[in-house]
């Protein structure tokens, strides 16, 4: 599926997601004007730390940027994977930012990949670590992934702005190719199980915010089990900092999805109006988080807005075989993945609301993308 001319593309709009399609699909890509009319103009910290990360799972490829960070030109090579890998993803977005392109990408990897990844396990603009770990590792194997090759763990929590977290991800690497999916049946919530974190704060904070989401969820159903996680000394990391992160299990299998952190803001950074803005209470997280994953399963669907993104990447990079899902009311973030699955894989989604269940199903043929890596051992 390569390419010999390299696609223009214009903007740091959906940046990581425009760099996994182009290493999948071995695409060379030219971004130009990232960010060059702005006050700050180029990459962000975030997006170089990704680079870097590119760099260190890839072998012949080619990474060229410009002084100002505003032109960027990329040809894929091989994606090895790797035993003991490591990486720092800094302060200024969180794992979980990382995380999904690393999961793409080492499917399709020569060989398994291990790696460990240093930052923000918890914060308010990524999926935390927790979700990924409960919902989406789960998700792959609708697509044939076995989950006995699928592990993350959490080493330590770190919360903005300082961070100090680690986990550990495990990738197997497909022997061909992923598996078309026909996943449209959502079924009923049959349990809620979630976790809480805290860290240098009192452990009491766990116990507050599930007695809180537990006052909502028990007026729907019983089978509520939210565990307590509280880390302190290094295995807390650097930062204050608390959470939940919730998931509905249906009686398909399906899992939905909620969670949201509280941070405190960092002293030295601290004016008179962020110290007199107050902080989400642990009760009223809890019940904020509750009504989030209510309102995903009200939505419908086999998985939660989140991961609507990932799901239509997976059914496009499957076998030339029909895949057929059902999501709730699309996300602006999934419309443009669907933009950007055609552009670099030439795969149209047929897409049919249902006026009945407030529901839409999405149709395509896969591009059939096969993991050629293992071929080059």
């Amino acid at each position: 599926m390569g390419r010999d001319k390299a696609r223009r593309l214009s903007g740091s709009r959906h940046f990581r997601q425009r760099l996994v399609l182009a290493t999948l699909t071995s695409t060379a890509i030219t971004v130009d004007d990232i960010r060059s009319g702005g006050s700050a103009p180029g990459l962000r910290p975030h997006e170089v730390s990704l680079l870097h990360l590119l760099h260190k799972i890839s072998d012949h490829h080619s990474l060229d940027l410009n002084e100002t960070g505003t032109k960027l030109r990329y040809k894929p090579g091989v994606i090895v994977g790797g035993r003991d890998l490591e990486h720092d993803c800094g302060v200024h977005r969180g794992i979980g930012y990382f995380l999904e392109p690393l999961i793409l990408l080492g499917l399709f990897a020569r060989a398994p990949m291990s790696i460990r990844l240093k930052g923000i396990t918890n914060d308010t603009k990524d999926p935390s670590v927790d979700t990924f770990r409960m919902v989406t590792l789960h998700m792959l194997k609708q697509f044939g992934v076995p989950l006995e090759g699928l592990e993350l763990k959490i080493e330590s929590r770190g919360a903005p702005p300082l961070g100090g977290g680690e986990v550990f991800l495990r990738v197997p690497n497909i022997n061909s190719t992923l598996k078309a999916a026909n996943w449209v049946d959502e079924g009923m919530v049959k349990r809620i199980r979630g976790v809480t974190f805290s860290t240098r704060v009192s452990p009491q904070i766990g116990s507050r915010i599930i007695y809180a989401a537990r006052g909502i969820f028990n007026r729907f159903i019983p089978d509520v089990h939210i565990f307590t996680d509280h880390r302190s000394g290094s295995a807390g990391g650097r930062s204050a900092g608390y959470g939940v992160s919730v998931v509905a299990e249906t009686t398909t299998g399906c899992l939905l999805s909620a969670d949201a952190t509280v941070c405190y803001p960092n002293v030295d950074e601290m004016n008179e109006e962020s110290e007199s803005s107050e902080l989400t209470s642990p009760e009223d997280l809890g019940v904020q988080v509750a009504s989030m994953l209510l309102e995903e399963v009200a939505q419908g669907g086999v998985v939660d807005s989140t991961h609507q993104g990932l799901l239509f990447i997976l059914c496009a990079l499957s076998p030339p075989d029909v895949s057929k899902v059902r999501v709730g009311q699309l996300t602006p973030y999934a419309i443009e993945t669907l933009r950007n699955i055609q552009d670099f894989l030439d795969v149209k989604f047929i897409i049919k609301p249902d006026s009945n269940s407030n529901t839409v199903t999405l149709k395509c043929v896969g591009a059939g993308v096969k993991n050629l890596a293992r071929k080059t051992l």
